[in-house]
């Protein structure tokens, strides 16, 4: 048992494989809401539906895990990081007492839904989800991101900041 397993549903399929399955329904369902609603109301509907899903979900994870904001967090980015490690490729840019910084440069996950043309679902189930995380963190954490793989950028950045404690 981790602290993920209510999200992962199933511990022995891959996060990749999980996140396929998802596919698999969202894409008729997003495509169907498309040609009923026109794609700007579909989207902001199945936008606001994941991450209202996606924040209640990881608020629930991290009011499991006992302790600081700051150790919330690191419980639930170390057990993603277990579960994508290998999916993705890494390059540790800083790693200390104040930051973690981190460029992604290879993602399966990206590669998936842009192979479906659906690079912004993607970027809903997969990359919104660590700022969710970083809402666990409270003010102890800070996620700046400024392009990710899944929206045509060569590489995912990933700036965390940690408060100073006192």
């Amino acid at each position: 048992m981790n602290f993920l397993d209510s999200y992962m549903v199933d511990p022995r399929l891959s996060l990749l494989d999980k996140t396929k399955i998802q596919a698999q329904v969202l894409v008729p369902v997003l495509r169907a809401l498309r040609a009923e609603l026109g794609k700007e109301k579909a989207d902001a509907v199945v936008k606001q539906a994941l991450r209202d899903w996606s924040k209640q979900l990881f608020a629930d994870v991290g009011a499991s895990v006992e302790g600081s904001a700051r150790r919330k967090w690191a419980a639930m980015h170390t057990a993603l990081a277990d579960v994508t490690e290998r999916e993705v490729t890494v390059e540790m840019r800083r790693h200390d007492k104040e930051a973690l910084e981190f460029d992604v440069t290879h993602c399966r996950f990206a590669e998936f839904f842009r192979a479906l043309g659906e690079p912004e679902l993607g970027a809903l189930l997969v990359c919104a989800t660590d700022f969710d995380i970083v809402a666990g963190g409270g003010s102890e954490v800070s996620l700046n991101r400024e392009q990710t793989l899944m929206q045509g950028a060569p590489s995912c950045t990933f700036r965390y900041a940690f408060a100073q404690r006192s």
